[in-house]
């Protein structure tokens, strides 16, 4: 009977695009570098030989939370991301999804990586996880429709996953694990802020006050973006000041930030497409740049 109906054939099909969905709602490719700096956290802060299950059970966990997270974030964006174009075929506005599966999922993900991470790493680690978790849902998506200040609130949850690795890895939070929380809290201001503008239309169609929507020529996002390159150049040198990192990893971070400092400058000055997509690939190459230097020079 089986092999006689094309029943199975169907549902076969069926099965395979709603798991490409649940996929979708957890935002792997933003989501890998959840992955990339928690496990780098945890590599520069474990004090003694590295030990890869500890490691990749705290990765794993981190990134289930980071994706659960994201999945709740569209449940409760699902309305304005029907409303803008590189949103609106998404899963949830485009109806492929019930919002409440995908809020039982992204619950079922984020309290599987808490409890995974206090089992598996620390209780400290499953606590900054746990809060990542609530400043991006519970602050962050909300204060978007409100604030421009959301930006600087949702660098915070952004930057917590390499703190995370190094709870996990070291114990506690010492001044390396903070040095690499603000390294990430600022670069993500110049790299947002040239997205910001590029999407600047996206953003006004769906009623989000961020700062290219409110300043359409760009001169404040500019001056943002600048702001904060200018001061993530000493931040990034803290790792070698501390001697988390060798000393050659202070003149790598100090080249690169002048780049970016140089790529920001140029979008405030003429904030153009050009420019602003100049930063914003400036800004995707600086950080896996930056961190590789810290994991070799170590």
């Amino acid at each position: 009977m089986i092999r006689s109906a094309p029943v199975p054939v169907a549902m076969g099909r069926r099965t395979g695009s709603a798991l490409a969905d649940f996929v979708a709602l957890t935002k792997p490719r933003l989501n890998g570098l959840v992955v990339a700096t928690s496990a780098a956290g945890y590599y520069l802060g474990a004090p003694g030989a590295l030990e890869l299950k500890p490691l990749a059970l705290t990765v794993i966990g981190t990134a289930l939370v980071a994706a659960g997270s994201a999945a709740l974030n569209q449940v409760l964006e699902r309305d304005t991301d029907a409303l803008m174009v590189r949103t609106r075929m998404r899963p949830l506005p485009d109806r492929r999804v019930a919002p409440l599966d995908a809020a039982i999922f992204g619950l079922a993900l984020s309290a599987a990586g808490v409890g995974l991470l206090g089992w598996a790493a620390n209780v400290l680690a499953a606590m900054l996880a746990l809060l990542t978790l609530v400043v991006y849902v519970a602050i962050y998506t909300p204060m978007k429709r409100r604030s421009d200040f959301a930006t600087i609130v949702g660098a915070i949850p952004g930057a917590l996953p390499p703190l995370i690795g190094w709870a996990a890895g070291h114990g506690s939070l010492s001044s390396g694990g903070w040095a690499l929380f603000a390294i990430v809290f600022l670069w993500q201001i110049p790299h947002f802020m040239a997205i910001a503008w590029l999407y600047r239309e996206d953003y006004g169609r769906a009623g989000f006050p961020m700062l290219p929507v409110l300043d359409p020529a760009g001169r404040i996002a500019g001056r943002q973006a600048l702001l904060y390159a200018v001061a993530l150049l000493p931040v990034s040198l803290i790792p070698a000041v501390i001697a988390v990192t060798g000393p050659a990893y202070f003149w790598l971070a100090l080249a690169l930030g002048t780049g970016l400092i140089a790529l920001s400058w140029r979008f405030s000055h003429a904030p153009t497409e050009a420019t602003a997509r100049a930063l914003f690939f400036g800004s995707i190459i600086y950080l896996p740049l930056v961190w590789a230097a810290m994991i070799v020079t170590h």
